[in-house]
C-alpha cells in the first residue's frame, strides 16, 4: 500500500473551517494523493469555506449536507465513498491540522507491518507551537475526562518519538484500515464531535487489533478551532455530556466510580480556581454536560449552535 496507490483516501470534514481547510488540503495533497482520492465532506457550513474549498482545490469529491450531522456521521460519509472506490485504508484528517510532506506514507508503512495492526497515527504537535506536544497517542485513564493525551503539553523529544502501540490514536490525523471500519461498523454517530475516537480504538483492541503510535513523523494541529479552542465552554459541555454517553458503552463500576470521584466531586474546586483563570464559563459547560448526559441527552447540532446557551 503506498500513498499514490488509489487504495489509500483522505476523508476531510468540514463545519465552517474558513481558511483552515486550504492550509489543510494542501498538506493533503503533498502527500501525494490524487485529488479523487481525497473526499470532503462539509458539515452545512454557513461561513462560505466550502466556496473557497471548490475554487481552490477542484477536482476534489465534495459531500455538501444540509446540516451539521457531526464529525462522525460525516467522517463515515466520506469513508463510505472512499471504500464503495477500493480504499483498502481511509486517512482522516481535521480541517485545522497541517501535514508535512512524507507523513501519510510512513503510516501506510507503519499500518502493514503487521496483519492485525488496523489504526495508526502520527505524533501530533500544537501549530502556535511546534516545540510543544498535542499528542503521541492517547492512554485510558477512566479518571478526569475518561482518558488523556500522552505527551500533552510537554516539550518535543525523544521520550514522545518512539512508537508504539497506545490505547487510542486521536482523530485528528489517523489512518485506519477499511476492514476495521466495515467490521465495526465505522465511527459511532452517537458523540457527535468528541470520544468517537476513543470509542472506535477500544472496539478495535476489544476485537482483537492493534493501535499503534508513529513517533518518528509529525503533524501541527490548532485543537479544536471549530469550537472556540481547547477549554471553550462548548467544547467542555460536548466532551461531559460524551463522556458518559462512553460509561454507559463501555464502563464497569469501578470506572463509574472513578469518573464520579476524580470528574464530578472535583467540580466546585475547579469552578473555583476557573473563576480566577477566566473559566468560570467552561467549567458550568462541563458540569451541565455531565447532567445532561446522566439524564441520558446526546449532544446535537440545535445544542451546540452558536447563542443556544449563555454558555457560548
Amino acid at each position: 500500500m503506498t500513498v499514490g496507490d488509489p487504495c489509500v483516501h483522505a476523508v476531510v470534514v468540514n463545519w465552517n473551517g474558513g481558511g483552515a481547510n486550504l492550509a489543510c488540503l494542501e498538506g493533503v495533497e503533498a502527500q501525494g494523493l490524487a485529488r479523487d482520492c481525497i473526499v470532503f465532506v462539509d458539515n452545512g457550513s454557513t461561513d462560505g469555506s466550502l466556496a473557497e474549498v471548490r475554487a481552490a482545490h477542484p477536482g476534489l469529491t465534495v459531500i455538501e449536507n444540509d446540516e451539521n450531522l457531526g464529525f462522525g456521521a460525516a467522517a463515515n460519509q466520506g469513508a463510505r465513498v472512499a471504500i464503495e472506490r477500493g480504499a483498502r485504508a481511509v486517512f482522516f484528517v481535521n480541517n485545522d491540522v497541517v501535514l508535512p510532506a512524507g507523513v501519510l506514507g510512513r503510516l501506510c508503512a507503519a499500518l502493514e507491518e503487521r496483519p492485525r495492526r488496523a489504526v495508526v497515527g502520527p505524533l501530533v504537535l500544537r501549530g502556535d507551537r511546534p516545540e510543544l506536544v498535542w499528542s503521541a497517542g492517547g492512554a485510558m485513564t477512566w479518571r478526569e475526562n475518561l482518558s488523556g493525551l500522552r505527551g500533552f503539553g510537554r516539550r518535543d523529544g525523544p521520550a514522545w518519538r518512539e512508537s508504539r502501540d497506545v490505547d487510542y490514536i486521536v482523530g485528528c490525523a489517523m489512518l485506519v484500515s477499511a476492514e476495521l471500519l466495515e467490521e465495526l461498523d465505522y465511527f459511532a454517530v452517537e458523540y457527535f464531535a468528541y470520544m468517537e475516537d476513543v470509542d472506535l480504538c477500544l472496539r478495535a483492541r476489544c476485537a482483537g487489533w492493534e493501535v499503534h503510535f508513529v513517533g518518528d513523523v509529525a503533524a501541527l494541529h490548532t485543537p479544536s478551532s471549530a469550537t472556540g479552542g481547547g477549554y471553550s465552554p462548548r467544547r467542555k459541555y460536548m466532551n461531559a455530556v460524551n463522556s458518559v454517553a462512553f460509561l454507559r458503552r463501555h464502563g464497569r463500576a469501578v470506572h463509574w466510580l472513578r469518573f464520579l470521584f476524580f470528574d464530578v466531586a472535583s467540580l466546585p474546586v475547579l469552578w473555583a480556581i476557573g473563576i480566577f483563570r477566566g473559566r468560570g464559563k467552561a467549567v458550568l459547560a462541563k458540569a451541565w454536560g455531565v447532567c445532561d448526559g446522566l439524564r441520558g441527552r446526546r449532544v446535537t447540532a440545535e445544542r451546540v449552535r452558536d447563542g443556544a446557551s449563555w454558555l457560548w
